[in-house]
């Protein structure tokens, strides 16, 4: 068994120690340190190489956008970011996505969700909390509301085909649910997803996500 390991960014002790307690209690997770701030979240991550940090967005020094920003940009960057929060505002979502987060979730998680959403964005999924993602995209729709060439122009050389994925990805399904809903094989769905990065020059499906809500491939109607 593979073990994912985990390193909890947060100015509260008790937060720390409270997650670190929840998910050393899983098998296959592995709290491999605990930072106060953004700084020293940047420093651990270069000692201890985690797989995923849980990110607070608001911390002392450097914030938690922040923070991720500067893990997330340099080139061959392998750490995944899961931005957790107290606060149920627009902003945050949109700036920590913006920011190149791979996840975003309510600190009022349950142990299980909280579990769930190590795994998933350590498998390189995009995760949203449920009750975000209506608001997230009419977030994106609202500051990309500016006229814009069409859709074809947009979305590159992408095929009809890896167009109807990536609005599916943006929608928050998974390679297996892609795969239902298309009537695919799951390994030619995860081929299409690799193609769709390397054509828009993107780092995984999150930032394909944020793509999609900026370009208006998906809108608010129907969410």
């Amino acid at each position: 068994m593979t073990t994912i390991r985990v390193l909890i960014a947060d100015d509260q002790v008790m937060v720390r120690q409270g997650f670190t307690v929840l998910l050393n209690a899983e098998p296959d997770i592995e709290v491999v340190g605990q930072a106060v701030d953004g700084l020293d979240a940047l420093t651990q991550v270069a000692e201890l190489a985690p797989d995923v940090v849980l990110m607070d967005v608001r911390m002392p020094r450097l914030g938690g956008i922040e923070a991720t920003r500067r893990l997330t940009e340099p080139a061959g960057a392998t750490v995944k970011v899961l931005v957790l929060t107290t606060f149920d505002l627009d902003e945050y979502v949109y700036e920590a996505l913006r920011a190149g987060a791979s996840g975003f979730l309510l600190k009022d998680a349950s142990a299980e969700e909280l579990a769930h959403a190590v795994r998933v964005v350590a498998g390189g999924e995009a995760l949203l909390a449920p009750n975000l993602t209506k608001r997230l995209i009419a977030e994106f729709s609202r500051v990309t509301s500016s006229p814009r060439a069409p859709l074809k122009d947009r979305v590159g050389d992408l095929t009809e085909r890896e167009t109807e994925v990536l609005s599916l990805i943006a929608q928050g399904l998974t390679n297996g649910e892609i795969a239902q809903r298309l009537v695919l094989a799951e390994q030619t769905v995860k081929s299409h997803v690799g193609r769709i990065l390397g054509k828009l020059g993107l780092r995984d499906r999150t930032q394909a996500a944020v793509f999609a809500y900026e370009t208006g491939l998906i809108r608010p109607t129907g969410y």
